[in-house]
């Protein structure tokens, strides 16, 4: 991107972060947001995706103030301006969760990493999975199972033993969350396109709750998931540790 003339310094509530903000507010100025060329969004992954999910236009340029930062920059204060108009600038399209809860209201979000199925209560969850109307899997029985974007395949998928999905590849991860049954699925890569639906089986008895990058509903009677194109966040990296470098990385750690 071009020098930037106009930076927004958002923090989570960490301490850490809220330091850094007074800092390179200091240092650099605060625009506010609707004049800004350029967010800087200090904390960890969880303030990066909650920035995203605001959906202003802009360009996030994430600096490691909180515990988790793969999408994050190490932070450093000196010469951002320079620093941000050399980042690598990564599109990331979101999924589009459609879910209808117990009392039949439909709920609708977007999700940067994943859509989750979660068992909400005792028993293993019983889901019917559905890709593009048709059938795939009679019954799974697990804690549940997850639709994940290439952007977020080292996130929760990855630690049910997901595939890290390639940047740029269209192409969706459905990982099951410890499955009893059948019990040595391996998941399924399907293509961007896919629209997934799930339909809980036996919901009075085994509870499901849907979760969308941490939003949760429940209980859920079903859940419709696909990638939704018309949405692109902008992510801005410093240049050679872009998503695409830190997603192999992972696969050599």
């Amino acid at each position: 991107m071009n020098r930037p003339n106009h930076i927004h310094f958002a923090a989570s509530s960490a301490p850490s972060a809220q330091k850094a903000r007074a800092e390179l507010a200091r240092l650099y100025g605060q625009a506010p947001v609707e004049h800004a060329d350029v967010i800087v969004a200090l904390g960890g992954d969880g303030f990066m995706l909650h920035c995203l999910h605001a959906d202003r236009g802009l360009p996030v340029y994430g600096m490691n103030r909180g515990s988790v930062g793969f999408l994050m920059n190490d932070y450093i204060a000196e010469d951002l301006p320079e620093r941000l108009a050399a980042a690598e600038e990564a599109h990331i399209n979101p999924l589009a969760m459609r879910a209808e809860t117990a009392d039949g209201v439909l709920h609708k979000a977007l999700a940067i990493n994943e859509v989750s199925l979660l068992r909400a209560g005792p028993q293993a969850a019983k889901l019917r999975i559905s890709v593009n109307g048709r059938v795939r899997m009679e019954e799974l029985i697990s804690d549940g199972a997850i639709v994940s974007t290439p952007a977020g395949s080292t996130a929760y998928n990855y630690s049910a033993q997901g595939p890290i999905l390639p940047i740029g590849s269209d192409v969706l991860a459905l990982t099951g969350i410890a499955p009893f049954r059948p019990r040595r699925w391996q998941g399924a890569i399907l293509p961007s396109s896919a629209l997934v639906r799930f339909d809980v089986l036996e919901p009075g008895k085994r509870p499901v709750m849907a979760d969308a990058d941490s939003r949760g509903v429940k209980p859920v009677r079903w859940v419709e998931v696909r990638s939704e194109p018309k949405v692109t966040h902008r992510i801005l990296f410093n240049p050679g540790h872009g998503l695409e470098e830190r997603l192999m990385r992972e696969q050599f750690a």
